[in-house]
């Protein structure tokens, strides 16, 4: 209890410097002091070192906003000024999309995550990250498989059973997945399994046998084969509702994803009149939000099955002024030049490599009076917005948005428009 009225006694000091006060106030962060000073006081993680996904959890929070900050003015200040960075309101147990992997340690079989450059498990218990649900299901999962004698796979002999688990939560309609990874077809027992499992968590909505018996580092394999329930959930975000398959592409924090694409929306300044592509569009989320302020929204997206949950996505939430299309979006920007088609507003989130010379140039031939670029890699952004620049659009705007608190990736969204001669 001493050490509790300490710890909160010091965080309120390091919030009561002048510097901080006005970093919180502009990031948004001032109204959620609370959950600010608990990761402040958090010790540092044990398995930090071996497990390298938190590598900010050590920092008080609103030095980790400062050093995300640097970190952003130091790449992306040279194209214009970027602004305060929109803090998290709940920094921990926002990840709404879980993986752990299973392996087999001094004769017993552990399940965690992939020690850094390696493929050997570190054994985790708790994630100050993740979503408390899955958490405890993905160790409920695994004291299970101790029970019914299933073994972890082995990619080199070909032999075992569990490879992975991937668990998906919706806080918005209280939706569970689990996807139990393996390395065969044959998952013995899987009916009893399913049923125990069940059991001891009664609010899983669905749960999926995914198959990968490939030698890779990719979680999901390219077979489905639905144990209980629909073999989806689905979530609400911007007041739209979203069906997520396993190998759907879907932001892992719900609270900072809407402030996120609320940014890039008012960047694009919609109208009725407006003919807007949202680029590398997985299960459609930008393009369906901004369908409401937009006369018509394409969305190109190269994943068949993200498509597929995008088109069954815009049929849920009535929507008729969008049109997906499973194709490179660079083809497809490249036929759009060619025909003579106008765009009036880009909306691209690529992945952490960022996009393509092949891709932005082709976006550039269309002309879009704005590139709106949701980005989730500082280093890449940076790269692909020289790009952009020598085709002569120029950054109007740039935001970075906390989406991963105590980690060291950031999502920024920044507005280029093109310039007139």
């Amino acid at each position: 209890m001493r050490q509790e009225k300490f710890a909160a006694r010091k965080s309120t000091e390091r919030h009561s410097n002048p510097e901080t006060k006005a970093l919180l106030k502009k990031s948004g962060a001032a109204k959620s002091a609370a959950p600010l000073r608990a990761v402040s006081e958090t010790a540092r993680c044990p398995h930090e070192k071996r497990c390298g996904g938190c590598s900010y959890s050590h920092l008080p929070y609103e030095e980790q906003l400062r050093k995300k900050q640097r970190e952003a003015e130091k790449l992306l200040g040279k194209f214009c000024k970027v602004e305060p960075i929109v803090a998290a309101p709940e920094p921990l147990h926002y990840r709404n999309k879980v993986t752990a992997s299973f392996g087999f340690q001094n004769k017993k079989l552990v399940v965690g995550v992939y020690e850094r450059d390696s493929h050997r498990v570190v054994p985790i218990d708790h994630c100050r990250i993740q979503n408390r649900t899955a958490d405890r299901i993905i160790h409920i999962i695994r004291d299970l498989a101790v029970s019914f004698r299933l073994k972890a796979y082995d990619e080199d002999l070909r032999i075992g059973t569990l490879r992975h688990v991937l668990v998906r939560t919706s806080e918005a309609t209280g939706q569970i997945m689990v996807v139990i990874v393996t390395g065969t077809p044959i998952f013995p027992g899987s009916k009893n399994f399913v049923t125990a499992l069940r059991k001891q968590c009664p609010e899983i909505t669905t749960v999926i046998q995914n198959i990968n018996p490939q030698k890779t580092s990719m979680i999901l394999g390219e077979r489905d084969k639905v144990l209980y329930g629909k073999g989806y959930i689905e979530d609400e975000l911007l007041g739209l509702t979203f069906r997520l398959s396993p190998a759907s592409f879907y932001q892992v924090n719900a609270k900072m994803t809407e402030k996120l694409y609320e940014t890039a929306l008012s960047f694009a300044n919609l109208t009725a009149n407006d003919t807007v592509l949202d680029a590398y569009c997985g299960v459609g989320t930008i393009g369906m939000a901004a369908s409401r302020s937009a006369g018509q929204v394409i969305g190109v997206e190269l994943n068949k099955a993200a498509v597929r949950d995008a088109i069954a996505n815009a049929k849920r939430n009535g929507i008729e002024n969008i049109r997906f299309f499973a194709d490179d979006a660079s083809d497809f920007l490249l036929r759009v030049a060619e025909s003579g088609e106008k765009l009036d507003a880009v909306i691209m989130d690529p992945p952490r490599s960022g996009s393509t010379e092949r891709f932005l140039e082709s976006a550039c031939k269309v002309k879009p009076k704005r590139i709106i670029y949701v980005s989730c890699n500082p280093e890449t952004l940076a790269r692909d917005l020289q790009l952009l620049k020598r085709w002569n659009y120029h950054c109007e705007r740039i935001v970075p948005i906390d989406n991963f608190p105590l980690t060291e990736h950031l999502e920024c969204v920044v507005l280029m428009s093109r310039k007139v001669r």
